[in-house]
């Protein structure tokens, strides 16, 4: 019973990183970076600017490779993976990278469509691309999610800045990803805004369950994902402390990770590096 137990923990591990090292010149990006996380856990990247998030989550589906070292995702080595073959594990990752990425010229239709239209998975697998009918259903699907379902026929340039990013969020998560990558997705943003964006964030992992690793510079986004739920009988973000067991802090130094525990022990460590983004208002 015990091996079946660490059989099926094993193939819970979607991501894992094994003594990972990344430079560009004589700069280094990762520095012997090592950990791993499970199905339906949440991972909270804090640190300095140039401190290696980002770089993170590139090497985790193949946008950056890693010098050395060994990166799996849902169980394949992507360090071993041909660019044609990362494909499929692509479609199965959202990412919502900073400040939106939307494509200016395409509607908002048209950007949140765009996984469903390229989804790897699919074509391999043989059933064709998703039909037409289905795609804008399962679009207005996602943009009612983020309560965006009337900007259909817009574009990026007609919306708020907040507003792009909830169809960042809408196109991350079209194509119902088991893990969804978030690179500083409430930059720039109004705390309120701010606020309206993590609670989608929320939304969407307690939904479906979906893995989640969030880069931020605010540590009261880190706080909000670990402290509450989203109750789908009354449709709110909730506090409830339920959500600490499967939220991870991870605290990025020059590179290397400098910190990595709960909420609790982010806010007890006494390295003054970490203790910078152990508190409301650290950035």
């Amino acid at each position: 019973m015990a091996g079946t137990d660490e059989r099926a923990r094993d193939e819970a591990v979607l991501v894992q990183f094994d003594d990972v090292n990344l430079a560009f010149g004589d700069t280094p990006a990762l520095v012997n970076l090592s950990f791993q996380m499970h199905a339906g856990e949440t991972r909270v990247l804090l640190g300095a600017a140039g401190s290696g998030k980002t770089m993170l989550l590139k090497c985790v589906v193949g946008l950056v490779r890693a010098d050395s070292g060994h990166i799996h995702l849902f169980g394949e080595d992507v360090t071993a993976l041909k660019e044609s073959e990362l494909y499929g594990l692509r479609s199965r990752v959202g990412i919502l990278f900073q400040e939106g990425g939307l494509f200016d010229s395409q509607t908002v239709a048209e950007n949140v469509s765009y996984p469903l239209e390229n989804q790897a998975s699919r074509l391999r697998s043989g059933t064709g691309p998703v039909e037409p009918e289905e795609l804008e259903r399962r679009v207005r699907d996602s943009l009612r999610f983020v309560e965006l379902e009337h900007t259909l026929e817009k574009f990026p340039s007609e919306l708020s800045g907040g507003m792009r990013r909830r169809v960042g969020i809408a196109r991350a998560v079209v194509a119902e990803p088991a893990l969804v990558l978030y690179d500083s997705p409430t930059a720039g943003l109004d705390p309120i805004t701010a606020n309206t964006i993590i609670s989608l964030i929320i939304k969407e992992r307690d939904l479906r369950d979906t893995a989640t690793i969030m880069v931020t510079h605010r540590f009261q986004d880190g706080h909000m994902v670990a402290n509450f739920r989203y109750n789908p009988s009354s449709g709110q973000i909730e506090l409830d402390p339920r959500s600490q067991q499967t939220t991870t802090f991870m605290v990025m130094k020059e590179g290397q990770l400098a910190f990595e525990g709960s909420e609790e022990e982010l806010r007890a460590s006494e390295d003054p590096y970490v203790q910078k983004f152990a508190r409301p208002g650290s950035s």
